[in-house]
């Protein structure tokens, strides 16, 4: 019902695609605003302190003061920066991190562009969000901006690479590139258990695709200050901080399309379909964020070295020798998907 009544709003004449846009980048952005007040809440939580509680009731109001506060600061361009580039990177990043939700399907036929290589297109932006970091870090002629954005490069190249096989034994289960046939696709029990494993590599890569702690050592302050971040300030810095939450937000809607079965209800338990499905698609979500949060109050940074010889000495060979355990298991039960 929900999918019809959408598909109407995006064909109807006043509306079209532009409202359909509009309407996903509203939900996006309120998300995101309450997403800082949900960590700043639950790191507050686990820290045994209180976290916003004055501005608003319960300090509901606190994202929106933070967002009158950035707006009202000024903008400080650096004398020796590359001021186009300067201006460019955190448009770049917060845009990258908008567009690549055209894809997501929150319910059955929901979805702005129902592709068939959506998987793809997700993998594409996921990796193109390095650039505006890099571009940052340059054009800020910043010594410390330079090392901070080299950082993010090498760390998001090198966890891309297990991100890639991983998706690579969701592909081999399902059989496809779309994203709403993976998330249909029939996965019995020992293949669910099979993809177990790099679901938690899954995890783990894109904390360190998000620049997120234990893996934020590209805005290190022990040793590089704010790192790429440093010279930017008031809504520079703001597009910055957008961008990374709406990565975050959507690395977690990936991981429920991949592993956690989209919209379907949990272990598709039929008495739990009378459950819309976006419903369900927006809890599986949240649950990844809040591991995203869980993991900031629970572990401490990693050093570079600790971070790259996960990378490529322990997730690469792991993920390389499981899309062969997969491939085998599946020719074997002879379930390759037609």
């Amino acid at each position: 019902m929900i999918a019809e009544i959408w598909n109407e709003v995006i064909h109807h004449p006043l509306t079209g695609i532009v409202g359909h846009i509009g309407a996903i980048v509203v939900c996006i952005l309120g998300v995101m605003a309450y997403y800082t007040y949900a960590e700043r809440k639950v790191l507050g939580a686990m820290q045994r302190r209180q976290g916003p509680m004055t501005v608003g009731p319960f300090g509901l109001l606190q994202p929106i003061a933070d967002g009158i506060k950035l707006l009202s600061k000024e903008t400080i361009i650096p004398s020796q920066a590359s001021k186009a580039v300067f201006l460019i990177a955190p448009m770049l990043t917060f845009a990258l991190a908008l567009v690549a939700w055209a894809v997501i399907p929150i319910d059955a036929g929901l979805a702005l562009a129902n592709i068939n290589v959506g998987i793809l297109y997700l993998f594409a932006i996921s990796s193109m969000g390095v650039y505006g970091i890099i571009m940052a870090g340059w054009a800020s002629n910043s010594k410390y901006a330079f090392l901070g954005g080299m950082r993010s490069a090498s760390q998001m190249v090198s966890y891309e690479v297990s991100m890639g096989l991983v998706i690579v034994t969701v592909l081999l289960c399902t059989g496809s590139l779309n994203l709403e046939q993976i998330i249909v696709a029939h996965r019995p029990w020992w293949m669910q258990v099979l993809l177990l494993p790099m679901l938690v590599v899954f995890l783990v890569s894109i904390l360190a695709e998000c620049n997120r702690a234990p893996f934020d050592l590209p805005e290190g302050e022990s040793e590089i200050t704010g790192g790429f971040m440093v010279e930017y300030s008031a809504m520079t810095f703001a597009l910055f901080f957008l961008g990374e939450y709406t990565n975050m937000i959507l690395m977690s809607a990936m991981t429920t399309v991949l592993f956690l079965g989209g919209w379907l209800p949990p272990f598709n338990i039929e008495a739990l379909a009378v459950v819309p499905g976006f419903i369900w698609f927006v809890l599986k979500t949240f649950g990844v964020m809040f591991f995203f949060l869980w993991s900031r109050a629970t572990f401490p940074r990693y050093r570079y070295d600790q971070l790259m010889r996960l990378g490529w000495k322990i997730f690469l060979p792991f993920t390389l020798i499981w899309v062969l355990v997969v491939a085998g298991t599946l020719i074997y039960m002879d379930a390759l998907p037609q």
